[in-house]
């Protein structure tokens, strides 16, 4: 336990108000470890039978529990039409669905552009309408790679239509109860847990309070789990390693999109890279929790953390893999050159990059939901993650792998024009954005059948462009910066609007 003393000194400070980890190797475990509170005000431990939420977790369950019905999911091809009865175009496969290669919307972005209040009631009757309303792709399906909720929602209800059972039935009988996690559920209303555990948003600074969700998931990210029962899942996972026509093998096999670039994204699993080494798995948020999991293949090693608090699980996780594998520290940082921040505009997805040189000398990169940061190369690039960008002369060429895209970020600045308020509507949503003007400050909202949405400043970018700041949503995972792009006519007057955010791109209102 000599390499854990990260972690011991993480529990001494008592992070957030509870929490659960574990680390295995060759299948057993070398760390159980739960502290804090499931809830503060009455006082309940955690434990490692405590449920958590695992939100997007839920994804590689679901696909799970797919293959093991039916081994080829191109069966269910065709039954997609019945749920996107209005989409133009090709329609996406089930694989493509399931590797996030779909080209859907994602639907907790395009609720916002309805009018979706940031804590209001988002029911299956809301999710069914709003999917139903699809008519088109941001890109097509199989050639780039865009995170979308209701791609998992999806496959877990034509599943369950297919094998004329509930998805938590199916999910108990083919996958929770051969794997041993005895407590695991769907827990598809957001609002409470089964046995009251909490999840919390604030800090020590601010003070904690309880978060408020009221949303409803199913095959996206509805399940419940305890630490015990991950733990039972790694020792799952690990126990077939050799079986090359194992479920686990099958669904952490290499994927491609179709143009045969490989992938790191198939089955509701991602690829990883940490300490240099390849491990396979996800993460999972909802306002108040915050989770992540991953099996290290070539040396058998899994963590699983679990917060009921937004803190980060990706740092510690990779600290306590690192002590399992004896990772080197990470050498110095090369200076950034000079030059690199300003905003950027992609033309091509109608989205706004910006880039910030941060206090430690590295890269911040706001182009998805959260800002990236980009270590300086030798070559003069920068680069993060899977994103790398290099200068040109007009801006910055950015590569982003896990997405197959290469696309031109202009620079972009300049005095932005202020005569563009209007209301402007999209049909395909039946959604409404209102520009108004209030006290020499510009404010622009969305409305629709989810409700009406809160007046937020604009923010410009340069001509014609702004940006709308939306950093809470009806998920946590919230779209980030809405990218305004104002389209005028040959007299100069302002006759549409484009709005898109990295999960749903390109959407045109109209006068």
């Amino acid at each position: 336990m000599s390499g854990f003393t990260h972690l011991d000194r993480l529990l001494e400070s008592a992070p957030g108000p509870g929490g659960a980890v574990a680390v295995l190797k060759d299948g057993a475990v070398v760390a159980r470890r739960t502290w804090g509170w499931a809830d503060m005000e009455r006082r309940i431990p955690f434990t490692p039978a405590t449920l958590f939420r695992v939100c997007s977790i839920t994804k590689q369950f679901t696909c799970a529990v797919m293959l093991d019905a039916f081994p080829d999911p191109a069966v269910l091809d065709g039954d997609l039409a019945g749920h996107l009865p209005t989409l133009e175009g090709p329609h996406p496969s089930i694989r493509q669905m399931a590797h996030n290669q779909s080209g859907l919307r994602d639907y907790w972005a395009t609720a916002m552009l309805c009018g979706a209040p940031v804590e209001g009631v988002f029911g299956p009757e809301d999710a069914g309408a709003l999917i139903r309303r699809t008519h088109s792709l941001h890109f097509l399906p199989g050639t780039h790679s865009s995170y979308c909720n209701h791609n998992f929602r999806l496959i877990g209800d034509m599943v369950a239509a297919r094998q004329n059972e509930g998805l938590a039935h199916l999910l108990r009988r083919r996958i929770f109860d051969p794997a041993g996690m005895t407590s695991a559920l769907v827990c598809a209303e957001t609002s409470a847990m089964p046995d009251g555990t909490i999840g919390y948003e604030g800090s020590l600074d601010d003070g904690w309070r309880p978060a408020v969700n009221r949303i409803h998931w199913t095959g996206d990210a509805g399940i419940a789990a305890s630490l015990d029962d991950m733990i039972a899942w790694e020792k799952f996972i690990d126990a077939a390693r050799d079986d090359p026509d194992s479920l686990i093998a099958r669904m952490s096999a290499p994927t491609a999109f179709a143009d045969g670039t490989p992938a790191a994204y198939g089955f509701g699993l991602s690829r990883m890279t940490i300490h240099g080494r390849t491990a396979i798995g996800h993460g999972g948020g909802l306002r108040g929790w915050r989770s992540l999991r991953f099996y290290a293949p070539a040396e058998r090693v899994s963590v699983v953390v679990l917060f009921n608090h937004m803190g980060d699980p990706r740092a510690l996780a990779a600290d306590l893999f690192g002590a399992m594998i004896n990772a080197p520290a990470p050498p110095p940082h090369l200076p950034v050159e000079a030059g690199w921040a300003g905003s950027y505009l992609d033309r091509a997805n109608g989205l706004v990059g910006r880039v910030e040189l941060g206090a430690d000398g590295r890269l911040g990169l706001w182009y998805g939901q959260t800002r990236e940061t980009l270590d300086a190369m030798a070559d003069g690039s920068a680069s993060g993650g899977s994103t790398r960008l290099r200068r040109t002369d007009a801006g910055i060429e950015m590569h982003r792998a896990t997405e197959n895209l290469r696309v031109s970020l202009d620079r972009y600045e300049g005095e932005a024009p202020r005569d563009i308020e209007g209301v402007f509507h999209n049909p395909e949503y039946d959604a409404r954005f209102s520009c108004v003007a209030e006290g020499g400050a510009l404010y622009g909202a969305f409305s629709g059948a989810l409700g009406q949405g809160m007046m937020v400043p604009l923010l410009p970018v340069g001509p014609d462009v702004w940006r709308l700041p939306m950093p809470r949503a009806l998920d946590s995972a919230a779209p980030g910066d809405w990218t305004i792009c104002f389209g005028r006519d040959a007299a100069g007057m302002v006759q549409q609007v484009t709005i898109g955010c990295w999960l749903a791109r390109n959407i045109v209102f109209s006068r």
